[in-house]
């Protein structure tokens, strides 16, 4: 991180702070600032422009000569758009200009641009304004003090009144709230003046949602050791812990494929189990795997409703046939 001087509205030295390197020390990246200031000056663009076509047109609803006999090239009507006071062909009709800029873009190029005038030494940061009342004057004079000839661009808090509006009948200074920076107001102004409140803060990296295949070498459940082990990241998503494993339940492998000897598939959120040859097996991402549908039941997943329904006919069948059975082996016997 640099270090930057900090100055009252005096002018004078009040300390130092440090600037994050990942927001004022990046290569500055000229297409993409061209990019994102593009589509920030289309989106303003309120795109409310319309022509008339032919048929909007007042008039003309009448042929204006007869289509022969006159010598003159056939007319249908005189708000064709050959014609004063005609329609226009293929004019502007009312239409979006706005562009999809992921943020992660936008999010760059305000850092490039933050970069690009830090580079310059055009970064001002002072540790208040302090105005006790709206004073143009006093603002005035901080400006000169601390040296600022030309446009300026003050990032404040909305909430200080008394900033706003000293600064606020100003020509050369432009005031926006920290979280509504944006890298085309930032390029269009010569010095950026930041308080520390409103110094943007450095950008937290996220976390990886993969973990290496050390941190998942071997997961024992129940005395069962199942291999996870694939040399490569897994994601962790994939990889229960295993407190999170229900009764004689085992993980599944790092690839998603069930361990040797466990094919009923338990998925947690369902609450239901998945035989293999059935319906709903190989559409159904398995959180765990289960040795038997004893074991399923047993930690308390049950089948899907629809062949629970299955299951429940073919007995009612097999029950009426062992009856008729029965019946008819009574019969042969009397």
């Amino acid at each position: 991180m640099a270090s930057i001087t900090v100055k009252n509205i005096a002018g004078n030295d009040a300390g130092s702070v440090e600037l994050p390197a990942g927001v004022f020390g990046v290569q500055p990246n000229v297409p993409l600032m061209h990019q994102v200031v593009t589509a920030q000056l289309a989106a303003r663009r309120a795109g409310t422009q319309s022509t008339l076509t032919r048929a909007e047109a007042r008039g003309g609803g009448r042929k204006p000569f007869k289509q022969k006999g006159t010598g003159n090239a056939r007319q249908g009507s005189i708000r064709a758009p050959h014609y004063s006071g005609g329609g226009v062909a293929h004019g502007p009709k009312p239409r979006k200009y706005d562009q999809k800029t992921p943020k992660k873009m936008i999010r760059a190029a305000l850092h490039s641009a933050l970069s690009d005038r830090a580079a310059q030494d055009k970064i001002i940061v002072i540790d208040q304004w302090g105005f006790d009342a709206p004073k143009t004057k006093q603002a005035v004079a901080a400006l000169s003090a601390l040296g600022i000839d030309g446009n300026a661009l003050l990032v404040v808090d909305v909430a200080d009144t008394n900033t706003v509006k000293s600064f606020l009948n100003l020509n050369q200074v432009q005031l926006i709230d920290k979280g509504e920076l944006n890298a085309y107001d930032v390029l269009c102004n010569d010095v950026i003046v930041f308080t520390k409140a409103t110094l943007p803060a450095a950008p937290v990296a996220k976390r990886s949602r993969l973990v290496s295949a050390d941190a998942v070498e071997l997961v024992v459940v129940e005395g069962v050791a199942v291999d996870a082990a694939p040399a490569d990241a897994v994601p962790a998503d994939d990889v229960p812990a295993a407190a999170e494993l229900p009764g004689s339940a085992v993980a599944p492998n790092a690839d998603g494929s069930a361990p040797d000897g466990y094919e009923v598939k338990g998925n947690a959120d369902s609450g239901l189990y998945h035989v293999p040859g059935s319906r709903f097996y190989n559409q159904t991402v398995a959180e765990f795997y289960f040795a038997s549908t004893e074991d399923a039941e047993a930690a308390g997943f049950q089948l899907p409703p629809s062949q629970r329904d299955d299951a429940d006919a073919g007995a009612a069948r097999g029950d009426s046939e062992a009856a008729d059975e029965a019946a008819s082996d009574t019969g042969e016997q009397s």
